[in-house]
């Protein structure tokens, strides 16, 4: 874990370095609130809430020397949703309803063949694990996934662009578990597996209104560390599954600082849930695009 947090952080510095290549750099902030009220004179039970959901996503990429590009993916996302009692008209607690931290470095050699080597680092993870409401746990899970192979680069255009790379990944799963929730007791878990990954990011403007992301990420592990716990168990054989994450994001601007997007993710990992999993958010809201 701390080598591949070392070496994470050894990329984000290089990626600093100077070379005649300019930055190709985006850096978008988006807030979106949803909120409804009703007066005392409605009968038929409604409730007021309010809905608010903000990201930062940002690419970052760089020629660093005639033959390293450095490219840093960023995505960070919160939000909650605050519901008012029916009956007394008081609010509830805020339930967290988006919760995302994403980072990921990628380093290509280009020597302008067919393909081209890459490393790659990613951390993924959340603010606030809200699994258990009595006990705060910040920033777990921990994802980490080292990978190394061949990518290439199909479209590229200004910053529209098709790169897919296929390698080998090394995934180590950190997690705080709860051993006793009356006494707050936690321990540290560590589950490591690894195999084939698949990559695919596409980035494509229809116009300059309107354009699109896209990632579709498949993983077959081939090597598992908790396979002996799980052996003559109906689950023994679940993580050689296929996982698949697949994420989308249209947007579309109305005026300059407002924003429609719809943003939609399939999820499967047989580990977690048999059948896929599914995420669709529609949303209206306030864009800063920082650069």
């Amino acid at each position: 874990m701390k080598k591949g947090l070392i070496l994470l952080a050894a990329l984000l510095f290089t990626s600093s370095g100077l070379y005649a290549e300019p930055w190709e750099k985006t850096l978008t902030f988006d807030l979106k609130l949803t909120q409804t009220a009703y007066s005392d004179s409605w009968t038929g039970g409604e409730a007021g809430n309010i809905s608010w959901v903000s990201t930062l996503n940002g690419i970052f990429v760089k020629q660093i020397t005639e033959t390293i590009n450095n490219r840093t993916t960023l995505k960070l996302a919160f939000g909650q949703t605050h519901i008012q009692d029916a009956e007394t008209k008081e609010w509830d607690k805020p339930e967290k309803s988006t919760d995302q931290i994403d980072i990921e470095n990628l380093s290509r050699l280009t020597f302008g063949g067919y393909v081209d080597p890459y490393f790659a680092v990613r951390l993924e993870t959340q603010f606030l694990d809200a699994s258990v409401d009595s006990i705060k746990r910040y920033f777990n899970p921990l994802l980490l996934t080292e990978s190394v192979g061949a990518s290439r680069m199909f479209y590229k255009r200004d910053k529209d662009e098709i790169l897919s790379r296929l390698g080998f990944a090394v995934k180590q799963t950190i997690n705080n578990i709860i051993v006793d929730t009356a006494a707050s007791e936690k321990d540290w878990n560590t589950r490591t597996d690894a195999g084939f990954e698949s990559v695919t990011d596409v980035i494509y403007s229809f116009s300059e209104s309107l354009g699109y992301i896209g990632k579709l990420t498949l993983y077959k592990a081939l090597f598992f560390s908790e396979k002996d716990e799980v052996e003559g168990t109906p689950e023994e054989d679940y993580w050689k599954a296929v996982d698949v994450n697949w994420e989308n994001t249209i947007s579309a601007s109305v005026i300059k600082y407002v924003t429609v997007s719809l943003y939609v993710q399939f999820l499967y990992d047989k580990q977690i849930e048999k059948k896929g999993r599914f995420k669709q958010t529609l949303g209206l809201g306030l864009t800063y695009k920082m650069f």
